[in-house]
């Protein structure tokens, strides 16, 4: 006899059924859902492979740039320097055009070292005054604009949106308190063309460099440190003997007493110094900056020393411990320079500390290191040979 199934058999059944249709139907959506999801990750890791990487400027800006940078150009005081320390100029295919100029000086040493700038293409005046017509008209075009930003031509922002080109805004800092901004400097344009490495070889140069330097000169009490000037410092273009520079590296490497520093007060920065107060400060050494020479042989701080009745009064003119030394200022500060002075600097006041250096040789020690060649002789032949040497005043 066939037996009936009561209707709550039935019901339990539906509900069964139901669970299971409804967990299928829910499997179903979140599978969907992950596919989709996987798809967004797979479109968007296309778009940023498309797109490149990003890095994050030294005005805080992000840029996009792409995967491999091969082709830049260089903008503003100094700039060109640095991607030649991290020896990336072949990535170069046009120049502002300071680059371009035939002079009877120049205090480059970058410049010095690659010859090939003064027959490239130019894409602007230099200190940043670019042109954005000129740079679209480039063959080949630059992938990346570096720029170190001064207050004149486009800003970053403005020169990208004009050429349609990534531009990296660049501090390119200082050897004394502003170092952690030039070695960002470095770093950042490293990472940029893909010198990365390079850039840490630099930066630990300089540090051991700078750190050697200190040692030597530890432990010279304050009264045992003789009093200095530098003078003839160029800025904008040269200057006489009022020109110096107070936070001057190579006289805090070496533990000189900077009078110019002593008597700053808040102002760190290039300053004219009034003849009477170099009087009154009466140093025992008077180092010139060299680009003083720009000036012509009736002017400039050489001229001055040789002439000017005041100047004959000093204790280093008349002892004969003034020195001629390479020009810190020249489109911005050569840093490798910097070090070299340090060095000759360093010998002339401690000779006993020093006495395994031989200045020139150094320098060129110092220039092969940083931007690949010797070019001391180079330089020492455009200032008259004077370069590391006693100045004759009186």
């Amino acid at each position: 006899m066939r037996q009936s199934v009561s209707p709550s058999v039935y019901k339990t059944l539906f509900q069964v059924r139901s669970v299971r249709s409804t967990w299928y139907l829910s499997a179903v959506q979140e599978g969907v859902m992950i596919y989709r999801a996987l798809v967004l990750l797979l479109l968007l890791f296309a778009v940023q492979a498309a797109q490149g990487h990003t890095v994050t400027d030294a005005s805080g800006r992000t840029v996009v740039l792409p995967d491999t940078v091969k082709r830049v150009i260089c903008s503003g005081s100094g700039c060109l320097r640095l991607l030649c320390y991290l020896q990336a100029q072949d990535r170069v295919v046009a120049v502002d055009d300071i680059e371009t100029r035939h002079s009877a000086f120049d205090a480059r040493p970058y410049a010095l070292a690659n010859p090939q700038f003064k027959d490239m293409p130019v894409f602007g005046q230099f200190r940043g005054l670019d042109n954005p017509e000129i740079i679209l008209t480039l063959d080949p075009a630059p992938q990346v604009i570096f720029k170190i930003f001064m207050g004149l031509g486009d800003k970053p922002d403005k020169l990208q949106a004009k050429t349609g080109i990534p531009v990296v805004a660049i501090d390119s800092g200082d050897l004394g308190a502003r170092r952690p901004q030039f070695q960002a400097a470095l770093r950042l344009m490293g990472e940029v063309v893909g010198r990365s490495e390079r850039a840490e070889t630099v930066i630990a140069y300089f540090e051991k460099t700078i750190h050697d330097l200190q040692a030597r000169t530890a432990g010279i009490s304050v009264d045992e440190q003789p009093s200095v000037y530098l003078g003839g410092v160029a800025f904008k273009g040269p200057h006489g003997l009022q020109s110096t520079e107070p936070a001057y590296p190579p006289f805090t490497f070496i533990g000189a007493r900077n009078l110019a520093l002593q008597g700053a007060g808040k102002s760190l920065s290039h300053s004219i110094i009034a003849r009477e107060q170099i009087v009154s400060w009466n140093p025992d050494y008077l180092f010139v900056d060299l680009s003083t020479l720009q000036m012509g042989e009736k002017a400039g701080g050489l001229y001055e020393l040789r002439t000017d009745p005041a100047y004959a009064t000093l204790r280093a003119v008349a002892d004969g411990q003034v020195f001629g030394v390479l020009p810190y200022n020249w489109y911005a500060q050569n840093f490798e320079s910097i070090l070299a002075n340090a060095y000759f600097i360093g010998k002339t006041l401690y000779p006993d500390r020093f006495q395994d250096i031989d200045p020139a040789v150094k320098a060129d020690e110092i220039y092969t290191s940083v931007i690949g060649k010797p070019v001391f002789s180079t330089m020492n032949t455009m200032f008259s040979n004077l370069i590391f040497t006693r100045l004759q005043v009186r």
